[in-house]
């Protein structure tokens, strides 16, 4: 039957989520942190500009997982833990120093000056859109002001960064001694809430706008760099391509690709990568020459991919990121024959004349290469549909064929209610150790906010709760779990939760890593 699509108001504020707390147990909502000059810093500047604190570190985690960088620029021009970006066509540092009378130089290289000059802009952008003293204290109201910090181009990348901000808040972070508990946060995305999401793959719903597909590579979201930052051409034909090259972004993933849309960047890549889930989006088509080698030659003969993050902190380069940018290598490198190996597959510091050092000492070279030729496929791995005979469900649970998203001929979905009531997809685990397990849905603006996966680890059950209203369509990380051998009800869909919208269950793949 096709399954209807319900038109709930409340969905413009629903909860954007991705927590990771025990089975029937609330979310912690309260942060915890060792006293520490960062978390002062950050307690400060969140009173001194009634900002909510959590949200403020959120912000700085999205942009840098709070490190300074020693007081050096990103490549777009933004300094320190919050990123003040200072370029010839954004000038936050400069109003960040008008905000709060403290001079450029000490907002770029004194880390509590320059968490208070964050501060100072994200509370601008709330007064200016209006939030009063008690529309402050919720973190949700605070959406569209952290998608104008982010500088964004155009208002899908603005949506792309202002998600990552609140995704952030839903997982939790700890970084350099702060730590922010998971927490549901109701995120009122406002007049972003009908802006292409960029997370999205593909839908068959007309009035649903999503993420047009890369035309080289389908799993990738496709987004136009600005024309003036790459030459026009017709490779392979007008030029062999035999490179690859690896940069990271020095940045974030949305900073980039907002950076690359920007007319006075002079620079570009065809590729970038996300740190968290292996996210990528295509930017300049790969018949064309991207400006990202620094030297021409290589620029001409090569396909550039850029992943997100810092050189120097080993933190941003993820196994989800090194299989996504394999996967994306491999396929490059079969379609233009390029031989699958470090004299072809290099580092932008390996480009003749490079004054780049990127991907630097903290890039896995060997685990890379291993995914890149196969060695790093999973030692076994296993999918279970919702057909299959190892998924049980109530008969609570209906059956879809409606969206073009679904994996395999249809999918399953329930209301919410206040008992568990899941679906179970049961799995016969070769051996106890650490698994990968990965969610398949189609994703809708009527499925739930707030979806409860639980998966049965070796110490209990865990839940992770997803928002199934973007980002379908695809394979979707939820964590690396520890679990017990044997054959049992490893991963679970509930119905109990305070989301709005249906509950999908459809497919899930269990890899061990």
């Amino acid at each position: 039957m096709a399954l209807p699509v319900p038109r709930l108001t409340s969905l413009v504020a629903a909860a954007i989520t991705a927590i990771v707390v025990l089975a029937g147990q609330p979310a912690a909502t309260a942060s915890t942190s060792t006293e520490t000059p960062l978390t002062t810093a950050f307690d400060r500047a969140a009173a001194a500009h009634d900002v909510p604190r959590d949200l403020l570190i959120a912000v700085g985690y999205a942009e840098t997982h709070l490190d300074d960088h020693g007081g050096e620029p990103s490549a777009s021009g933004g300094y320190g833990v919050m990123h003040l970006v200072s370029n010839p066509t954004t000038h936050v540092l400069e109003k960040a120093a008008e905000l709060t009378g403290l001079p450029v130089e000490k907002l770029r290289t004194d880390t509590e000056a320059n968490i208070m000059g964050g501060a100072a802009v994200l509370r601008a952008h709330a007064d200016q859109l209006g939030l009063d003293e008690a529309a402050r204290k919720d973190a949700g109201r605070w959406y569209e002001a952290v998608a104008r910090y982010g500088n964004a181009t155009t208002p899908e990348v603005a949506r792309l960064y202002a998600d990552g901000v609140y995704e952030q808040l839903g997982l939790g972070l700890s970084a350099r001694g702060v730590t922010v508990r998971p927490q549901e946060i109701t995120a009122e995305r406002g007049r972003f809430a009908g802006v292409r999401d960029l997370n999205a793959r593909a839908n068959t719903q007309a009035d649903v706008q999503v993420a047009p597909l890369s035309a080289d590579y389908p799993p990738a979201a496709w987004v136009a760099a600005s024309s003036s930052n790459y030459t026009a051409s017709s490779r392979p034909s007008s030029y062999a391509i035999d490179r690859v090259i690896i940069h990271v972004t020095q940045g974030s993933y949305a900073g980039t690709i907002s950076w690359f849309q920007n007319p006075s960047a002079q620079v570009s890549a065809h590729y970038v990568v996300k740190s968290s889930n292996g996210d990528i989006t295509q930017m300049v088509r790969e018949k064309d020459i991207a400006w990202h080698a620094g030297n021409w030659t290589y620029n001409t003969r090569s396909v550039g991919i850029e992943h997100e993050g810092y050189v120097s902190d080993a933190s941003w380069f993820t196994d989800a990121m090194y299989r996504a940018s394999a996967a994306l290598t491999r396929a490059i490198c079969d379609k233009y024959g390029i031989p699958k190996d470090r004299a072809h597959i290099i580092g932008h510091n390996e480009v003749p004349g490079a004054t780049h050092t990127d991907p630097g000492t903290h890039w896995n070279w060997t685990t890379y290469m291993n995914y890149v030729t196969g060695g790093g496929t999973p030692s076994w791995s296993a999918t279970v549909d919702n057909s299959s005979a190892q998924f049980k469900a109530s008969s609570n649970w209906g059956t879809s064929a409606y969206s073009g998203q679904r994996y395999g001929a249809d999918y399953r979905f329930a209301t919410p209610v206040s008992a568990s009531d899941p679906a179970w997809y049961g799995v016969s685990v070769p051996s106890a150790g650490t698994y990968r397990v990965e969610v398949w849905y189609p994703s809708d603006p009527g499925y739930n906010s707030s979806a409860p996966y639980i998966v049965a680890t070796s110490s209990g059950n865990k839940t992770v709760y997803v928002d199934q209203r973007s980002g379908g369509g695809t394979w979707r990380s939820i964590g690396t779990f520890s679990l017990n051998a044997g054959t049992y009800n490893a991963v679970g869909v509930s119905r109990w939760t305070a989301g709005t919208g249906y509950v999908i269950a459809d497919a899930v793949r269990v890899s061990r890593v």
